[in-house]
């Protein structure tokens, strides 16, 4: 008892300490009960500090925790250790848990007797939750990269990440493959090391700004799509590799890198010039017969009797002849632009005869699809462009209106001067162009819905050398169209000379 007097003359101190700690406190007999409880651990549990002090640390403890305490209780009286400290987690008074860690120690009397454990508890609850949330974040982030790794290693593309300072910080198995044909001897893993890397033309190797992670990386960071280079040392084995590229910025937007995707395009481009080359012989075959056999049926037109049977018939060869002839010529015409060959050779030129003629020629379809032809142009319109070329658009636009347009119908062509440029129209009132198709009419080999419900032959290049040869003059193209009510295609020329 002498003791424990001796404790209590201290009370005072005791209750100052605990009163005014940050830390959660108690005093807790040897067999659990709580015999006080500060302000601190009360606001931490949602109690009363009077209401702690009626209850015992099992009601408070988390049934899967209460074994361990009570245990480590035992090993301290026992004398194993007079102090322990643990992660607790304790109910609130509402139901919801505590995280926390749990310090006790023993007080014994001079005897050696256990008197009392003094507890604290700092709640841990928000650090737990942010440690869950980082266990989380990273078990995402390590699986993220798991199939981020697995994707990169399955696809056939390269794909390389390079800083903003043009380090090379990630690569895949593909992209390896390219750059050991690029640089054979090794590659240092930066951006611009010169090596068998070549322009589009296979004419000159690439300089330092020239290389797409250079250009990726350079300045504020460029992005583009399809950009080709040739790599290797021997021209006949080069693989010809279209490049992308996209920039990585930080939330401030500032460049802290790029992405960029080296798909090998060689079988394609060979393929395509095996294509152009056939098509370009097989064309070229095609003219000399065909425009002997279209002066025979001139001819044959002149010299044949008034039998009206014959004169159609006649006209029935020349106006398939003519459209074979055309055909041809837009295939010479689009394998010609396809090798990047200068498509026009412009000189002073009078639009309106070009206009007229294309109008005088189409006659004998238009009258084969009962089809009328009305031309509205002034006198005379000089410009600096290709006739040749010109009168090649007007075909192409012509023939598509005659087909396209409704017989009884009417194609309208009309030829304006506007200030600096010429306009010339063609509109029929046919069917028109279905709405999906109007974004891809101008397309190589593109054949719209229209075509594939009437059954209509053609070979999809007419609208795309339009534009070709449209725009090689600076000029643009447009269509508009209503189901039902016909199409219109303007094209705008500067009359400045090119």
């Amino acid at each position: 008892m002498d003791a424990l007097s001796g404790v209590l003359d201290t009370g005072e101190l005791w209750r100052l300490t605990m009163e005014h700690s940050p830390v959660g406190m108690a005093l807790v007999s040897t067999d659990g009960k709580i015999l006080a409880a500060n302000t601190a651990l009360g606001e931490m549990l949602g109690y009363d500090p009077d209401e702690l002090a009626q209850r015992s640390v099992a009601d408070l403890t988390h049934p899967d925790d209460l074994a361990t305490d009570l245990d480590l209780m035992r090993q301290a009286m026992a004398g194993t250790t007079t102090s322990y400290r643990v992660p607790k987690r304790c109910f609130r008074s509402d139901g919801s848990l505590l995280q926390g860690e749990l310090s006790a120690l023993l007080l014994r009397d001079t005897d050696g007797v256990p008197l009392q454990f003094i507890m604290q508890i700092i709640d841990r609850t928000e650090v737990h939750a942010f440690a869950e949330r980082l266990d989380a974040a990273e078990e995402t982030t390590h699986d993220l990269i798991s199939k981020g790794q697995a994707i990169l290693g399955s696809v056939s593309v390269g794909l390389l990440l390079v800083d903003a300072d043009g380090t090379y910080s990630a690569w895949n198995h593909r992209q390896q493959e390219l750059l050991d044909i690029a640089f054979p001897d090794g590659h240092g893993g930066r951006a611009g090391q010169l090596g068998f890397v070549y322009d589009a033309d296979q004419e000159a190797a690439l300089t330092f700004e020239q290389f797409p992670c250079a250009r990726a990386t350079h300045g504020e960071g460029e992005e583009f799509d399809d950009l080709l280079i040739w790599i290797g040392e021997e021209p006949a084995s080069r693989r010809a590799l279209s490049v992308s590229a996209r920039t990585v910025r930080d939330r401030s937007g500032s460049l802290t890198g790029a992405v960029l995707a080296y798909n090998d395009v060689t079988e394609l481009i060979r393929a395509t010039r095996v294509k152009d080359e056939f098509v370009s012989t097989v064309s070229h075959e095609l003219r000399t017969p065909l425009t002997s056999a279209l002066a025979y049926l001139e001819l044959l037109d002149e010299s044949v009797e008034a039998a009206p049977e014959a004169h159609q018939q006649v006209a029935a060869a020349r106006r398939n002849v003519l459209r074979l002839s055309h055909l041809v010529a837009d295939l010479i015409f689009s394998t010609r632009a396809g090798s990047g060959s200068q498509v026009i050779d412009p000189h002073p030129t009078d639009v309106v005869r070009v206009v007229r003629e294309a109008v005088d020629a189409a006659g004998v379809a238009a009258d084969g699809a009962g089809v009328g032809l009305v031309l509205e142009h002034p006198e005379r319109l000089e410009m600096v462009a290709d006739g040749l070329r010109l009168r090649q658009v007007l075909d192409n636009l012509l023939d598509n209106a005659i087909l396209y347009g409704r017989p009884g119908g009417r194609v309208r062509v009309v030829v304006e001067e506007t200030p600096g440029a010429v306009t010339i129209t063609v509109a029929d009132d046919g069917d028109g162009v279905d709405p999906d198709d109007l974004p891809e009419v101008f397309e190589r080999f593109f054949r719209g819905q229209n075509a594939q419900r009437r059954q209509v032959g053609g070979t999809g290049l007419g609208l795309a050398i339009v534009r070709t040869i449209v725009e090689a003059h600076g000029g643009e193209v447009s269509i508009s169209s209503e189901p039902g009510e016909g199409t219109t295609v303007r094209v705008l020329l500067p009359r400045t000379a090119l």
